[in-house]
Formats: C-alpha cells, sequence, structure tokens
C-alpha cells in the first residue's frame, strides 16, 4: 500500500509538472521552458490528453515563437514527431502563417515532403502564399498527394485562394490531377462554391483548349489569373 501511494503521489506531481509546462508553452515562457530544459525535462514531452501534441508542436500551434525557436533549436528535439491527428510543427506553422518558424525548421533539418499531408498542403488551404513559395523553393513536391490524393492546389481551390492558386500553377502544379474521388481541383471549386477559383480554373482550361485544339491545358504562365 506504502508504495502504491508513493507512486501516485509521483504521479500526481508529474501531472502537476507537465500542466505547469504546457502552461509556459501556450504563454510563450521562454525562461520557464529554458529552466526546464535545463533541469532535464525531455523537449519531446507531449500533452496527456488525447492530441498527444509534442511540445514543439504546441508551441507551433499557439504562436507561441520564442518557445516554438528554443525548442526547435534543441539539438535533442524531434522536429518530425507528429501528434494524435498526424500533424507536425512545420505543419501547423505553415497553416498559421508563421513564416518564421517555418523557415527556422526548415534550416534546422525539417523534412518538406512529409509524406500523406504535408506543409504545402496547409499552406495552400490558408493562402499563405510566401510560405507556399518558400517550400517550393525548398523541393516541396507540388503534387503532394494526401492519403486520400488530395493535392495542394486542390485545397487552394476549395478555400478561393486564387492568389495561391496562380503560385502552384505556376510552378508547374498539374490541375488535371484527381483525387481518389476522381474530384479535380476545378471540381473541389465548384462543390464549394469558390467563385475565383472556378472562374480561373475554366478560363486557363478553355485558353489551354483553344490554343492546342482540346489538348491538355499547361500550367505556368497559363495559371489561373
Amino acid at each position: 500500500m506504502a508504495a502504491f501511494a508513493a507512486l501516485t503521489m509521483a504521479e500526481q506531481a508529474f501531472a502537476a509538472d507537465t500542466d505547469s509546462v504546457i502552461k509556459a508553452v501556450k504563454f510563450d515562457d521562454e525562461a520557464r521552458v529554458a529552466k526546464l530544459l535545463k533541469a532535464g525535462m525531455d523537449p519531446n514531452t507531449t500533452t496527456p490528453d488525447k492530441l498527444q501534441m509534442p511540445l514543439v508542436v504546441l508551441a507551433a500551434r499557439e504562436k507561441s515563437e520564442n518557445v516554438a525557436k528554443l525548442l526547435a533549436e534543441n539539438p535533442n528535439t524531434d522536429l518530425e514527431k507528429l501528434d494524435s491527428a498526424g500533424e507536425n510543427a512545420m505543419m501547423l506553422a505553415a497553416l498559421n502563417g508563421d513564416i518564421a518558424l517555418v523557415k527556422l525548421l526548415i534550416d534546422k533539418g525539417a523534412e518538406v515532403n512529409k509524406k500523406g499531408w504535408a506543409p504545402l498542403h496547409y499552406a495552400a488551404a490558408n493562402g499563405h502564399d510566401d510560405i507556399v513559395q518558400l517550400l517550393v523553393a525548398h523541393s516541396a513536391y507540388l503534387d503532394a498527394a494526401s492519403p486520400n490524393g488530395t493535392t495542394p492546389l486542390m485545397m487552394a481551390a476549395r478555400a478561393n485562394r486564387i492568389s495561391t492558386m496562380k503560385v502552384l500553377l505556376d510552378a508547374g502544379a498539374d490541375p488535371r490531377l484527381k483525387n481518389q474521388i476522381g474530384m479535380t481541383a476545378l471540381d473541389f471549386a465548384k462543390r464549394y462554391n469558390a467563385k475565383d477559383a472556378t472562374e480561373g480554373l475554366e478560363a486557363m482550361f478553355a485558353r489551354a483548349g483553344a490554343s492546342a485544339s482540346g489538348g491538355a491545358p499547361t500550367t505556368g504562365q497559363n495559371g489561373a489569373k
């Protein structure tokens, strides 16, 4: 019984410490997190909830720039570690438009081309053109396929991100690709009532058809307006 009580107290202390760490990350308390790391805290600690979110992923999600930088620069941090939703720090930084963190993660060797849902999907979905350009400049797969075959261009079309579509098309993204249920980027635009994306893609296909006598549309300079 004494051993059981001691174990329970230890678990409670650990839970309290974890709560303190999470709070420090969320409030971007760099000094507190640095102190905990110096005391031996594992930088790859995860939140105890169902998300099981690594601290660097949590920092990226919460836009805790100083803590995210501290963790990213720690040589023991696993920058590829995923939460239970399959998301890593670069994906959430891309989603939030945090180009400084995306740059830092790339500089620290984080993988740009994650299998399945990738940072490029996330940046395209929220129309962060600067991050899309950065990822493409670092050899991101333009037509990266999610587990159901959805590409970054499809995500941009769905969200009516016309300027993002142009960035992707000018870089060479293929608008003819289909996901597992046969939907193209144009189909996504229509399904989600993305008016500008629909008009832009239809105009691109019309121009390509006229210039190639019904051939496949070209990208690059013939991308969406």
